[in-house]
């Protein structure tokens, strides 16, 4: 489960997780996909790349 929001900006970001997930799953470059979902900001990014489940 991914926070809502990020801790610096504060942008919404849990409404892309499951997309990148998914298609980091299947094999996509993740940096790309962030790129694709409009992720720009590296707090934002890092939010997606340091995540680690915790369930």
């Amino acid at each position: 489960m991914l926070l809502v929001r990020c801790f610096t900006c504060g942008k919404v970001i849990s409404a892309s997780f499951d997309e990148f997930q998914e298609r980091v799953e299947a094999g996509e470059d993740p940096g790309e996909v962030l790129d694709d979902l409009g992720i720009n900001k590296y707090c934002c990014r890092r939010m997606f790349i340091s995540h680690v489940d915790v369930w």
